[in-house]
This record gives structure tokens, C-alpha cells and sequence, in this order.
């Protein structure tokens, strides 16, 4: 690969993803949010109560990253932290009544939100780009492929069935 491409990929990866958080932070808003704390409050709905250390590594973010979205997350009323009773080391993070009731207009948001990154596109597939994302994704995070390939596998099983 020569400069020239490397050079046009690398700039083309940063504005989409500029622009998709920018569009994101703008949709987020209006619902008091901010880019990040989305993903902390659809892991949750999706998949129960957590372990912070366990929802570190299902949003795909550093430790101390979830750290401070689930303090300001904590702080706004939409999720509670207690100790595990399990674990003594370990905090369980869950969606308080006013955290599950931002669920529903959230998902609006994400659904407007991947309507209108794909909109524009003239010759791909909206499914041909999430294949591609996907895959990058996957490149990109290693550690996480196996992950992605679990939730790539459900939307897929999902889909199957809505059409069936």
C-alpha cells in the first residue's frame, strides 16, 4: 500500500467516524445523554444486570472508561451500583424504572441514527456496508471477533425469522 491510499483510507475511516459521533451526540441530546452512555444503557437492557468489569468488556471500552459513564450514568438516575453478593470485589450495574423508560425513544434514536449514516449510499447495500464494518471491526479488535461474530450471528438468526 502506498502513501497516496493509505493516506485516503485513514482520513476517509476519520471523517465517518466524526461524523457519525457528531450525528450521534445530536440525536443523544434531546434525551440528556451524551455518545457512550448509549451503549452502557443498551448493554444493560439486552443483557440484565452486570458485573462493571463484564460490561467494560461488552461495550467494548476500557475499564476505566466504564468507570465514568456509570458514575455519570449513576448520577443522572438511570442505573444503580451495588456490591455483588457474589463477589465481594465487584460492582453489579443495573437500569433504575427511569433508566428501562430511556430505553424505548434510545432505540428511536439509534435506529434514526444508523437510517441516516446509511442514507446517502447510492451503489452499496446497507447490508454490503455492515458486512464490510463488520469485518473492519473485527480486524481492528482482535480480541473481540469472537464477540462481534456472536452478535452479527443473532441479527442474523433475527432477521431470519422476521422474514420467515
Amino acid at each position: 500500500m502506498d502513501f497516496a491510499y493509505a493516506d485516503e483510507l485513514n482520513r476517509t475511516i476519520r471523517i465517518v467516524a466524526l461524523k457519525h459521533r457528531a450525528r450521534a451526540a445530536a440525536l443523544l441530546a434531546d434525551l440528556g445523554l451524551y455518545p457512550g452512555q448509549e451503549i452502557v444503557l443498551l448493554e444493560l437492557d439486552t443483557l440484565g444486570p452486570r458485573k462493571q468489569a463484564e460490561l467494560a468488556v461488552s461495550c467494548e471500552c476500557e475499564p476505566p472508561t466504564v468507570s465514568q459513564l456509570v458514575r455519570k450514568l449513576e448520577i443522572a438516575g438511570l442505573i444503580t451500583r451495588q456490591p455483588s453478593t457474589t463477589d465481594a470485589r465487584a460492582i453489579v450495574v443495573d437500569l433504575t424504572d427511569r433508566g428501562r423508560a430511556l430505553v424505548g425513544p434510545l432505540k428511536s434514536r439509534w435506529i434514526e441514527l444508523a437510517e441516516v449514516t446509511a442514507a446517502g449510499l447510492e451503489t452499496t447495500k446497507p447490508d454490503e456496508l455492515l458486512s464490510v464494518v463488520h469485518e473492519l471491526a473485527r480486524s481492528l479488535c482482535p480480541a473481540a471477533a469472537l464477540r462481534l461474530d456472536q452478535r452479527f450471528e443473532r441479527l442474523s438468526e433475527c432477521r431470519q425469522r422476521t422474514i420467515n
